[in-house]
Protein backbone atom coordinates (compact mmCIF):
# COMPACT_ATOMS: atom_id res chain seq x y z
CA UNK A 1 0.00 0.00 0.00
CA UNK A 2 1.52 3.28 -0.87
CA UNK A 3 1.38 6.00 2.36
CA UNK A 4 3.28 8.31 -0.31
CA UNK A 5 0.38 11.18 -0.18
CA UNK A 6 -0.62 11.09 3.53
CA UNK A 7 1.76 13.57 4.79
CA UNK A 8 -0.32 16.61 2.05
CA UNK A 9 -3.52 15.09 2.98
CA UNK A 10 -3.00 15.98 6.97
CA UNK A 11 -2.29 19.25 5.48
CA UNK A 12 -5.19 20.06 3.28
CA UNK A 13 -7.20 18.49 5.52
CA UNK A 14 -6.26 20.22 8.47
CA UNK A 15 -6.81 23.60 7.31
CA UNK A 16 -9.75 22.55 5.45
CA UNK A 17 -11.38 21.71 8.94
CA UNK A 18 -10.30 24.99 10.49
CA UNK A 19 -11.24 26.60 8.31
CA UNK A 20 -14.87 25.55 8.35
CA UNK A 21 -15.10 25.91 12.08
CA UNK A 22 -13.52 29.02 11.89
CA UNK A 23 -15.76 30.53 9.34
CA UNK A 24 -18.67 28.91 11.31
CA UNK A 25 -17.94 30.61 14.72
CA UNK A 26 -18.10 33.79 12.75
CA UNK A 27 -20.90 33.05 10.37
CA UNK A 28 -22.95 32.22 13.84
CA UNK A 29 -22.23 35.37 15.66
CA UNK A 30 -23.00 37.30 12.34
CA UNK A 31 -26.11 36.12 11.82
CA UNK A 32 -26.81 36.76 15.73
CA UNK A 33 -25.99 40.42 14.88
CA UNK A 34 -27.57 41.09 11.83
CA UNK A 35 -31.11 40.44 13.63
CA UNK A 36 -30.47 43.30 15.81
CA UNK A 37 -28.55 45.67 13.51
CA UNK A 38 -29.87 47.18 10.06
CA UNK A 39 -27.43 47.74 8.22
CA UNK A 40 -23.23 46.95 7.50
CA UNK A 41 -24.10 43.11 7.41
CA UNK A 42 -21.79 42.93 4.41
CA UNK A 43 -19.07 43.85 6.97
CA UNK A 44 -20.03 40.94 9.51
CA UNK A 45 -19.98 38.70 6.51
CA UNK A 46 -16.81 39.41 5.36
CA UNK A 47 -15.03 39.21 8.72
CA UNK A 48 -17.00 35.85 9.14
CA UNK A 49 -15.08 34.77 5.88
CA UNK A 50 -11.64 35.77 7.14
CA UNK A 51 -10.77 31.97 8.19
CA UNK A 52 -11.14 30.01 4.95
CA UNK A 53 -7.86 31.42 3.92
CA UNK A 54 -6.02 28.78 5.64
CA UNK A 55 -8.03 26.43 3.38
CA UNK A 56 -5.87 28.16 0.57
CA UNK A 57 -2.24 27.39 2.57
CA UNK A 58 -2.74 23.85 2.84
CA UNK A 59 -4.25 23.37 -0.53
CA UNK A 60 -0.67 24.82 -1.79
CA UNK A 61 1.10 23.21 0.93
CA UNK A 62 -0.45 19.85 -0.32
CA UNK A 63 0.33 20.36 -4.02
CA UNK A 64 3.91 21.28 -2.90
CA UNK A 65 4.19 18.52 -0.70
CA UNK A 66 3.20 15.88 -2.85
CA UNK A 67 5.43 17.25 -5.90
CA UNK A 68 8.97 16.82 -3.99
CA UNK A 69 7.38 13.48 -2.71
CA UNK A 70 7.20 12.65 -6.38
CA UNK A 71 10.46 14.47 -7.28
CA UNK A 72 11.84 12.61 -4.27
CA UNK A 73 13.23 15.46 -2.35
CA UNK A 74 11.06 14.73 0.44
CA UNK A 75 10.29 11.49 2.09
CA UNK A 76 6.83 10.38 2.97
CA UNK A 77 7.42 10.08 6.04
CA UNK A 78 9.14 13.61 6.41
CA UNK A 79 5.90 14.81 4.88
CA UNK A 80 3.89 13.32 7.90
CA UNK A 81 5.97 15.05 10.36
CA UNK A 82 5.60 17.97 8.76
CA UNK A 83 2.34 18.01 8.00
CA UNK A 84 1.05 17.40 11.71
CA UNK A 85 2.12 20.31 13.11
CA UNK A 86 1.55 22.66 10.87
CA UNK A 87 -2.03 21.54 9.43
CA UNK A 88 -2.10 21.44 13.60
CA UNK A 89 -1.14 25.07 13.45
CA UNK A 90 -3.25 25.99 10.76
CA UNK A 91 -6.59 24.29 12.06
CA UNK A 92 -5.58 26.12 15.28
CA UNK A 93 -5.50 29.51 13.57
CA UNK A 94 -8.22 29.03 11.78
CA UNK A 95 -10.44 28.51 15.06
CA UNK A 96 -8.98 31.05 17.14
CA UNK A 97 -9.56 33.65 13.75
CA UNK A 98 -13.38 32.83 13.46
CA UNK A 99 -13.18 33.39 17.74
CA UNK A 100 -11.92 37.06 16.99
CA UNK A 101 -14.06 37.64 13.93
CA UNK A 102 -16.98 36.81 16.28
CA UNK A 103 -16.01 39.10 19.10
CA UNK A 104 -15.41 41.77 16.00
CA UNK A 105 -18.71 40.97 14.89
CA UNK A 106 -20.50 41.69 17.92
CA UNK A 107 -18.61 44.51 19.04
CA UNK A 108 -19.12 46.41 15.64
CA UNK A 109 -22.75 45.97 15.87
CA UNK A 110 -22.59 48.09 19.30
CA UNK A 111 -20.06 50.63 17.67
CA UNK A 112 -19.72 50.48 14.13
CA UNK A 113 -17.12 52.72 14.35
CA UNK A 114 -14.52 50.32 15.92
CA UNK A 115 -15.23 47.65 12.84
CA UNK A 116 -11.58 49.33 11.51
CA UNK A 117 -9.57 48.21 14.91
CA UNK A 118 -11.46 45.24 15.25
CA UNK A 119 -10.94 43.65 11.49
CA UNK A 120 -6.90 44.56 12.50
CA UNK A 121 -7.19 42.15 15.38
CA UNK A 122 -8.26 39.25 13.81
CA UNK A 123 -5.92 39.76 10.60
CA UNK A 124 -3.54 39.43 13.40
CA UNK A 125 -4.74 35.88 13.87
CA UNK A 126 -3.64 35.16 10.45
CA UNK A 127 -0.24 36.00 10.43
CA UNK A 128 0.75 33.45 12.51
CA UNK A 129 -1.04 30.89 10.01
CA UNK A 130 0.72 32.22 7.31
CA UNK A 131 4.29 32.33 9.09
CA UNK A 132 3.66 28.77 9.84
CA UNK A 133 2.95 28.45 6.29
CA UNK A 134 5.81 30.36 4.96
CA UNK A 135 8.43 28.80 7.29
CA UNK A 136 7.22 25.61 5.87
CA UNK A 137 7.65 26.56 2.51
CA UNK A 138 11.37 27.18 3.67
CA UNK A 139 11.99 23.59 5.23
CA UNK A 140 10.20 21.31 2.09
Amino acid sequence: MDFSMVGPGIVLGLGCLGSAVGCAIAGMASHGVMTHVEEGHGKFIGLSALPSSQSIYGFILMIIMAGRIREGILSPLSAIGIAIPIGLAIFVCSVYQGKVAATAIQASGKNPAIFGKCAAAVGIVETFALFAFVFTLLII
